[in-house]
């Protein structure tokens, strides 16, 4: 309940629910049936996702079949395939590994995937997962304690996720979960844990959390979207790159670039991030910055020292994150003295 409560970059939380070894179609059927199936969420409908590697059963559909014979004739149930990893909302489902003939049956606790904090139902062009949102702000090392700008915010996923982390607050808090179906679900339990989570959480951001962006729709969307977040102290702007102007107090620009559906013709996205180097050049002496890119050429078009954080996914496109600082008086200082 915690982990689903509180994470703020996982997709979901699984519960181990059995692991053994089979090689033959009978012994799956056989440990399959021992499963205390119900006590997972199953008496109702059921979902498998079975992925196999290197096993002597490797046919996901027949693995699933057998598994869900083990639930009764009676049970409702269905797999999925590696496109549609999603369950239906009425539907418990149960990730199947099987690696070496080595099976593990793990239950779904989350539901939806946790980045659907429920926040952000005014969206615009591909827009960046809750999860990798915070991901980049986490990685860049960012907790809350110093300004945070993002120049082109889109929908304002990373300025929202950015005042959740300064101002304490559970991402889990605005949502319901899988396990809260579960027959042994201790819904007093849960109730002590988000009580805490509330006492916790400070009323307002202790830093300045800006986001702008020249789509004067998108700015209308990422107000909404903060609202319902709870984070209406967020401030956003409509304004292009080149109006960005940070405070005094050195903080951290974050921010997703636009590339694949976002970009229109590679030589503008080009010359946006010349110009947001430029810009971080000239007024943001002393900050960091992150920032998600797909390629490193495209990245060094910032003209900064950058330095990989690690490597994800964003709308099937493999990106890296990325960061680095800006150089401030200090370090020009120290250059010349060396």
């Amino acid at each position: 309940m915690r982990a689903n409560l509180w994470l703020r970059t996982a997709s979901r939380v699984v519960v181990r629910v059995a692991q053994f070894r089979a090689t033959e179609f009978f012994e799956l059927e056989k440990r399959a049936k021992k499963i205390p199936w119900d006590q997972f969420g199953a008496a109702g409908r059921a979902e498998f996702h079975v992925t196999a590697r290197k096993s002597k059963l490797y046919h996901s559909d027949a693995i699933a079949e057998r598994l869900l014979s083990a639930l009764g004739p009676r049970r409702s149930a269905r797999t999925l395939s590696a496109e549609s990893r999603e369950p239906r909302a009425e539907s418990q489902l149960f990730v199947v590994r099987v690696f070496r003939d080595e099976f593990t049956i793990s239950a779904d606790s989350s539901g939806e995937l946790l980045h659907m904090r429920g926040y952000r139902q005014a969206i615009g062009k591909a827009p960046l997962r809750e999860t990798l949102a915070a991901a980049l702000l986490l990685g860049a090392g960012w907790t809350g304690d110093t300004p945070l700008i993002d120049p082109l915010c889109g929908s304002g996923t990373i300025p929202i996720e950015g005042a959740l982390i300064a101002r304490r607050m559970a991402p889990g808090m605005r949502r319901s979960f899988a396990f809260q179906t579960w027959p042994d679900f201790e819904d007093t339990e849960w109730q002590v844990l988000v009580a805490h989570a509330k006492t916790v959480a400070l009323a307002s951001s202790p830093v300045p959390i800006l986001g702008s962006d020249r789509d004067a729709g998108a700015i209308e969307s990422s107000k909404a979207n903060a609202d319902r977040a709870g984070v209406p102290d967020v401030v956003f702007s409509a304004g292009s790159v080149s109006a960005m102007t940070p405070g005094d107090h050195p903080g951290l620009v974050a921010t997703n670039p636009p590339y694949g559906k976002r970009a229109s013709k590679s030589s503008d996205v080009r010359n946006l991030y010349a110009q947001l180097g430029k810009v971080l050049r000239k007024r943001c002496a002393g900050w960091r910055f992150a920032l998600y890119s797909p390629e490193s050429r495209l990245a060094q078009q910032i003209g900064l020292p950058l330095e990989e954080m690690f490597r994800t996914s964003n709308g099937g496109i493999r990106v890296a994150a990325l960061t680095g600082r800006v150089p401030g008086p200090a370090d020009i200082t120290q250059a010349d003295g060396d």
